[in-house]
């Protein structure tokens, strides 16, 4: 068993599921309207603790039927929720989706009480005493939970700790090049591929990854959808197969799932190749469910799946 330190936002989901987008100023109807558990921080972190892991979560929630919604599955996953803070003040993060039939999503976000996780309360010990350290890098977007994220990135290094961080589309259009130099010399950098050319301004994965080389990020990991993902190291550049699915509902928490199951991998000493494999699994297992957090896996079922898979590409 791994124990993993996982700093994120853990928010509601607010799901709408449309034919269309409205026109600005009109309005439609739902087929359907949901609300769920998310938040790139809470959903890792759920699926790190069903996979077996030790696992325990920063973040800062807001009072009421808001916070027990998004913290609803990691209570029930077993994660630690010691480091959690209240906000008295502010109401618990949340996201608005509107998804279309073509499962793509148009969201706005309200950071909410998740920005204002407050540094002064971490103590190195609470970092130092885990064996990896994961990262939403919208936790470095701004406020008070840069400071943390900041910190806690630092200890792990001290420590010789495994880094992951991963990026997202919202953090990466705000910040740009200046979020290269927080996430710099991590030893797992995650991302789709529009966030590695928006970050990079490079226009091909090799320029791309020899710009992120220079500021000191080795291993860098591409997820390119219906693709799969790419593992870039200095050793190894390779492209592993998507897992194939009957039908995709919904692809929210996908990218969430696969940083779960690849950190999962990677500290258990498997190699990339199967890890990235393990990432595409469980990604696409979540896409046949409504909901980030919705598909319920453990670790011996995703093997299952991923030998499976192997016996097929292979």
């Amino acid at each position: 068993m791994c124990k993993f330190f996982v700093v994120g936002d853990a928010t509601v989901d607010q799901m709408y599921f449309v034919s269309e987008l409205p026109e600005p100023g009109g309005e439609i109807n739902a087929d359907k309207a949901l609300m769920q558990p998310g938040g790139a921080g809470g959903t890792i972190a759920t699926v790190l603790a069903r996979l077996g892991n030790d696992v325990k979560i920063a973040t800062r929630v807001g009072k009421g039927p808001f916070s027990e919604l998004a913290l609803m599955n990691l209570k029930s996953a077993g994660v630690d929720l010691s480091l959690i803070q209240v906000d008295e003040g502010r109401q618990t993060s949340s996201v608005t989706l509107l998804i279309t039939p073509d499962t793509q999503r148009t969201m706005i976000s309200a950071v909410g009480a998740s920005r204002f996780l407050d540094s002064a309360y971490l103590k190195p010990e609470q970092v130092t005493g885990c064996d990896a350290l994961i990262v939403s890098a919208y936790s470095l977007q701004g406020g008070q939970q840069r400071e943390y994220t900041v910190r806690a990135l630092e200890l792990a290094r001290q420590a010789n700790m495994t880094t992951f961080v991963d990026l997202g589309t919202g953090v990466v259009n705000d910040l740009r090049d200046r979020l290269i130099y927080l996430v710099q010399d991590v030893d797992y950098l995650l991302m789709n591929e529009k966030e590695l050319y928006t970050l990079t301004g490079a226009s091909s994965i090799s320029d791309a990854v020899a710009h992120l080389r220079g500021h000191g990020v080795e291993r860098v990991v591409v997820k390119v959808g219906a693709m799969g993902s790419i593992v870039i190291t200095p050793e190894l550049n390779e492209l592993v197969e998507a897992y194939d699915v009957d039908s995709v509902v919904d692809s929210t928490g996908a990218g969430d799932y696969y940083t779960a199951a690849f950190a999962h991998s990677v500290m258990r000493g498997d190699d990339l190749i199967y890890a990235a494999r393990l990432g595409n699994v469980a990604g696409g297992l979540n896409t046949t469910v409504v909901g980030a957090q919705s598909y319920e896996v453990g670790a011996s079922e995703l093997d299952e799946h991923a030998e499976e898979y192997d016996a097929v590409h292979n």
